[in-house]
């Protein structure tokens, strides 16, 4: 007499269990059809080639784990095809949002926007911090939010400064540093030379004059401050950088589409009616 009912819970039970399993693949790829309606919305203003590279960390799959992103390798490799698809005269729009990653895919993708004939602007939201410094130092145009930071592009060996590792030689006699220690040293040494060309490489064929571009250089990437270190808009601009906080108001949008992962959120507001912001005002 039971059977039945025994029936109805199982078909319960796996009816709940498909549904928590296609709802966030549904879900996701609502939120990337948004995001491509804005994506497009944005070539369209422009009549530039819109590519984003935005590291947010996202709740993914039934059982809502999240993953914090990272420039990777096949970041760079994904960018580049964008890049080599993109026709030489059409302007590039490269919307970035990331605290940093691997230095050799920062500079493959930094050296691609270099070479692109075309104007290239890259739009910093909220932060491009360390590789994402490197890849907005490509544009003819950095565009940041007013309190939009970037930040130092000083080589970092694990989770050790390589400018601090260099500064042990000035602390101690050479017989009483280990061996291993010498070595991390020696490799800091070229890790530094190497993001300083790098950067002054960048700058340079930006067109920068040589004293300005040695200087930029010297000031992100020898370690002044620690790695984390917010660089603002007004400092950006007295290096002489081309910097503006003209943001269109689609790239917020877009931001609005990348959700941080769900659960008690720690920031909570009531929302206020849409009003125009001051950038929009003025256009």
């Amino acid at each position: 007499m039971n059977e039945p009912g025994y029936f109805f819970i199982g078909q319960l039970f796996w009816l709940i269990f498909l549904f928590l399993f296609i709802f966030p693949i549904i879900q996701a790829q609502m939120l990337q059809w948004s995001r491509e309606r804005i994506l497009k919305a944005i070539e369209e203003k422009y009549g530039s080639k819109v590519i984003t590279l935005i590291h947010r960390q996202e709740t993914r799959s039934l059982f809502g784990f999240f993953m914090m992103r990272m420039i990777t390798i096949e970041d760079s490799e994904a960018v580049l095809r964008a890049i080599r698809m993109t026709p030489k005269d059409k302007p590039i729009d490269f919307i970035i949002h990331t605290p940093g990653g691997i230095a050799l895919a920062a500079t493959q993708i930094a050296r691609a926007l270099v070479a692109h004939p075309a104007k290239v602007r890259v739009i910093v939201p909220h932060y491009a911090m360390s590789g994402g410094t490197l890849i907005a130092l490509a544009a003819d145009e950095i565009v940041m939010d007013p309190f939009a930071v970037l930040g130092p592009v000083d080589p970092q060996l694990g989770m050790e400064p390589a400018a601090s590792l260099v500064k042990i030689e000035q602390l101690k006699e050479p017989k009483d540093i280990d061996d291993q220690t010498l070595v991390k040293i020696d490799m800091s040494k070229k890790a530094l030379k190497q993001m300083k060309d790098t950067v002054k490489e960048i700058l340079i064929k930006k067109g920068h004059s040589e004293e300005k571009a040695e200087f930029i250089a010297n000031e992100l990437s020898q370690g002044k401050w620690t790695h984390d270190y917010p660089l603002t808009y007004d400092y950006l601009k007295s290096l002489g950088l081309n910097v503006s906080t003209e943001m269109p108001e689609e790239v917020y949008a877009l931001m609005d589409l990348y959700p941080q992962p769900t659960g008690i959120p720690a920031v909570q507001y009531l929302p206020e009616p849409p009003v125009k912001r001051p950038e929009a005002i003025k256009k």
